[in-house]
């Protein structure tokens, strides 16, 4: 089962690709990146979602990637959190 992972305080110039590699290091499966984006300017927004393929890599890429630095800038990453509705 897949688990969505919440990276927040990213650098505006991050790509999905450079987000993808990262979080694929030491044989993570990322199935999808998305940066969120403005939908008035179309700039991003500081945030990401990335897909990982099990709870085993997600819980492994909190360890690696939380309040570590990347792209200049000191991330924040936890499981997503479900929108209410």
């Amino acid at each position: 089962m897949s688990c969505k992972l919440f990276v927040g305080n990213l650098s505006y110039s991050i790509t999905e690709q450079e987000l993808r590699d990262a979080f694929s290091q030491n044989g993570r499966t990322v199935r999808s990146v998305r940066i969120a984006v403005d939908r008035e300017t179309s700039r991003p927004r500081g945030f990401a979602f990335v897909e990982v393929a099990t709870e085993a890599d997600a819980d492994s890429a909190i360890n690696e990637w939380n309040n570590k630095i990347l792209a200049g800038r000191t991330v924040f990453v936890e499981k997503a959190q479900e929108r209410a509705p």
